[in-house]
């Protein structure tokens, strides 16, 4: 059946193989990949999300919230690195899909990938924005209302003109290539985790255990709402696999820059956690920088502000990294023929899909200028979850279908580690608010119609078959 009519594994080694004329440019290694996940895990959700997750949510039980999401995401970690090392092709998930399920559902999961990144950016660009003017303020530079927020978030606003700043300034970054796009990620990255790390090393000494009582009082169901919300704070790590063809070495490498990038972002969430619950009263951590409030609560302004720089650096490098994996969404994409030719169109002296580019960074700019960030947030969560929930589904079909493949890395224990990663995804897709899946249900409608009107007959796939 065309609709399913799939992939093969030798296509993929043709269309990475260096010389083509859409191949990338191999200039990254494990460690630039371990910090591009850093980059794309560690910033809003440890420098925002933290504080109204427990506030509202879980309390001090926020710790357990995170374990149940970090398993989630160490779960789906494993079937990713499977794929990533043995296919190292730009294009994440979809093109995994592409190879296992089939061009229909490659189709879906690219759709909704591009729903996960257009959408995390303005989201991410509206808290970077916030930042950024409580920062000027501190220093005296009062932003008009006007244009620090957008009619939807403040009375008197009408664009958030900060917001659609930095993503012009990323997209302009990840324009000139991969390697300056890294390089600046890997700087701002031992930054952030160096402000982390000082938090660490200050507020420990600080803890009360009173503020840990009741550990957790809104209950099971507010610990699992807490695991659904602050899940955005670990799709970062994803970006990794949109990484693949651009890696020097992928079957050491990618595994690597998955796993690792995870288990450093956990620990380094779990401790701040623990830590804030400590020294402040989860009530009072309803704020949009929880953890500069919780060193002002102790008396360290100099701190705070350190922090707020962090916090601001922190999610640069994440807004870098959803730029980047959103860009290779499309270029994957159009290099298979489902989008058109224009998007896998490459620089002649960057090698980068440049006009792809500019056309993300302008219109999640928009979006990021006039959009309220609560909407946005909760599209992208459940967009990652069903990503998360279809790469693991696909592992145990690849298993099955394709067993003599070559796999760089095996994930282990199949099929119940991909199964586990399906009934967590699941399940915290399930918590999020019907609004939410309302929404993800129209953009599905408009990305079928796109598909068989435009798609199915422009893919590389179906010209093969002509």
């Amino acid at each position: 059946m065309e609709l399913f009519r799939k992939k093969t594994v030798e296509m993929i080694e043709d269309e990475t193989r260096d010389g083509q004329p859409h191949s990338l440019k191999k200039a990254l290694n494990w460690f630039d990949l371990i910090l591009l996940g850093i980059g794309g895990i560690i910033g809003t959700g440890i420098f925002v999300i933290t504080g109204v997750a427990a506030a509202k949510y879980a309390g001090p039980a926020l710790i357990i919230s995170f374990v149940i999401a970090g398993l989630a995401s160490a779960f789906t970690a494993l079937s990713y690195a499977e794929f990533a090392s043995s296919f190292p092709i730009s294009g994440s998930t979809y093109s995994y899909s592409y190879l296992a399920l089939g061009e229909i559902v490659a189709w879906v999961i690219g759709w909704d990938l591009i729903l996960e990144y257009a959408f995390a950016l303005p989201a991410i660009a509206l808290g970077w924005s916030g930042y950024f003017t409580a920062l000027l303020h501190s220093l005296g530079i009062t932003v008009p209302a006007q244009i620090a927020n957008s009619s939807f978030a403040a009375a008197g606003g009408v664009v958030n003109v900060p917001a659609m700043g930095i993503i012009l300034f990323l997209t302009w970054l990840v324009y000139l290539g991969i390697r300056e796009s890294a390089t600046f990620n890997n700087i701002a990255v031992i930054f952030k985790v160096s402000v982390i790390l000082f938090f660490i090393a200050v507020a420990v000494w600080h803890i009360k255990p009173v503020n840990w009582h009741p550990f957790m009082p809104y209950g099971w169901h507010g610990v699992m709402a807490g695991a659904a919300i602050i899940f955005f704070a670990y799709i970062g790590f994803d970006a990794v696999s949109t990484a693949a063809e651009e890696s020097k070495n992928p079957a050491r490498d990618m595994p690597i820059g998955i796993i690792g990038s995870l288990a450093v972002s956990s620990i380094l969430y779990i401790a701040v956690v623990v830590i804030l619950t400590g020294i402040i009263p989860y009530k009072l951590l309803n704020d949009p920088a929880p953890v500069a409030k919780g060193l002002e609560y102790l008396g360290m302004s100099f701190g705070s502000g350190l922090v707020s720089i962090g916090a601001l650096v922190g999610i640069t490098t994440v807004l870098l990294v959803m730029l980047y994996g959103q860009v290779r969404i499309f270029f994957a994409m159009s290099r298979d023929g489902l989008l058109p030719a224009f998007f896998s169109k490459l620089h002649p002296k960057h090698k980068t899909p440049y006009l792809s580019t500019w056309f993300v960074g302008i219109i999640t700019s928009i979006l990021a200028g006039f959009l309220p960030i609560d909407v946005l947030a909760e599209l992208v969560n459940i967009g990652t979850l069903f990503a998360f929930l279809l790469v693991s589904l696909s592992v145990i079909i690849l298993r099955y279908t394709r067993p003599e493949l070559n796999r760089k890395f095996k994930c282990p224990w199949v099929p119940f580690i991909p199964i586990m990663a399906i009934l967590f995804s699941g399940y915290l897709m399930i918590s999020l608010p019907i609004e939410t899946w309302i929404r993800f249900i129209v953009w599905f409608i408009i990305g079928f119609i796109i598909y068989f009107t435009y798609s199915r007959y422009n893919s590389r796939l179906a010209k093969l078959q002509q």
